[in-house]
């Protein structure tokens, strides 16, 4: 299983790295978890624009999801060998009709249905293609997911967007390779329910008993230095930030 940091940046852009955004590969199927500002781009650099098999999505937030507004554009008016197959999207309740309305004024839902099989997400175990994907709901202002994903005995887990939440523990229990979100900064930050910092990040993973800890959506305002270095008070396993372009083999 290969895992490929598409985007990592939270809440917007950096001038280093698209929004969130993840593509896990194993027996030449692609997955990709999340499609946030810019990604894209982005994943051109890794995968051809019309090479993957299926997206899941965390949440409906733009930082998580809004590329896939581009992303029908770039499926529904291909000009060369016809429009592809639907590719299964698996997200959240009323994931077509939040994309529809981000497209267009006046949104036409079955036009996103020309090029996504949407599928609504629900608590528990399926599989995606060679994956076996296991969501569960996490704390956030709006439905959210973190997944973890497995294949050949191997495992990532990845928090999506979420404050302190012990479904995500369990989630990652044993897995091999935690992305957990580290959007805040131990000491300032306080909102209830909406993300996780650097340290409660490696508690979790502390909790969870992973083999690797990777922090991502770290916003440009924030400094992925203390956030890491509050991870690595918490956490005694391997910690690092993830960075675009990063590859991991598991």
């Amino acid at each position: 299983m290969k895992l490929t940091v598409v985007g990592c940046s939270g809440s917007f852009p950096s001038a280093e790295s698209a929004c969130s955004s993840y593509l896990v590969e194993a027996d030449g199927f692609r997955l990709l978890l999340d499609m946030g500002n810019g990604a894209l781009g982005e994943l051109q650099r890794h995968c051809g624009l019309y090479d993957l098999d299926a997206v899941l999505l965390s949440h409906l937030h733009a930082d998580h999801c809004i590329d896939m507004c581009a992303y029908f554009v770039a499926r529904y008016y291909r000009h060369e060998g016809g429009m592809p197959e639907p590719i299964p999207v698996h997200g959240p309740a009323g994931t077509e009709s939040r994309l529809a309305t981000a497209y267009a004024d006046v949104p036409d839902e079955k036009c996103m249905s020309e090029v996504f099989d949407f599928r609504t997400l629900a608590p528990g175990t399926f599989r995606v293609g060679p994956f076996t994907v296991t969501a569960a709901r996490v704390c956030h202002p709006v439905e959210a997911f973190g997944f973890r994903v497995e294949h050949g005995g191997r495992s990532l887990t990845y928090s999506g967007d979420t404050g302190p939440c012990e479904p995500l523990v369990e989630l990652a229990e044993g897995t091999d390779l935690f992305l957990c979100e580290a959007s805040f900064t131990h000491g300032k930050e306080t909102v209830p329910d909406l993300h996780l910092n650097g340290r409660q990040a490696g508690e979790h993973a502390a909790r969870a008993r992973v083999g690797r800890l990777v922090l991502t959506h770290i916003p440009p305002w924030t400094d992925p230095a203390v956030s890491l270095a509050h991870a690595v008070e918490a956490f005694p396993g391997p910690v690092e930030l993830a960075r675009s372009g990063a590859v991991y083999r598991l």
